[in-house]
Order: C-alpha cells, then structure tokens, then sequence
C-alpha cells in the first residue's frame, strides 16, 4: 500500500512539471490579429507583444483616430482567437 502513494505521489509531481512545461510553452506561442490596416501580436498571457499601423496616407486626420481606435481593438480581439 505504501509504494502505492509513493507512485501516485512521483506521477502527481510529473503531471504537475508537465502542465508547466505546457504553460510556459503556451506563454510563448504568438498569435496575430489583423484588422485592415492594423496588425496586433500577443502572447499566451494575451499581452501585446507587437503594434502595427500601416498607415500609407490611409488616415487623414484627427477625425480618423476613432476609427483607428476600433480597428486596434478589433486586431486585438482578432488575435485572442
């Protein structure tokens, strides 16, 4: 019975270094979003690890940054899928 608990308790700790290793894995995988002109990059932790605006004269001006600001978050939602 003894040995029992002692292979349950070494495959418990493997289990538990695989589901790190896993995390940390999944933590450095990157994820793109695009939405027309803007492109995010996250992480697993869904932080943003890159920005890209491609303007190329496609805003005019301040009028644009609305519509700049919805495009960036839907690359960012775009992204989190």
């Amino acid at each position: 019975m003894n040995m029992n608990i002692q292979n349950l308790m070494r495959e418990a700790q493997k289990m538990q270094k695989d589901i790190e290793k896993t995390n940390e894995k999944l933590a450095n995988t990157e994820y793109e979003g695009n939405s027309s002109f803007v492109t995010v990059v996250l992480n697993g932790n869904k932080e943003i690890k890159s920005l890209k605006i491609d303007f190329d004269d496609k805003l005019e001006g301040k009028d644009d940054m609305e519509m700049l600001e919805d495009l960036i978050v839907v690359a960012f939602n775009e992204a989190c899928k």
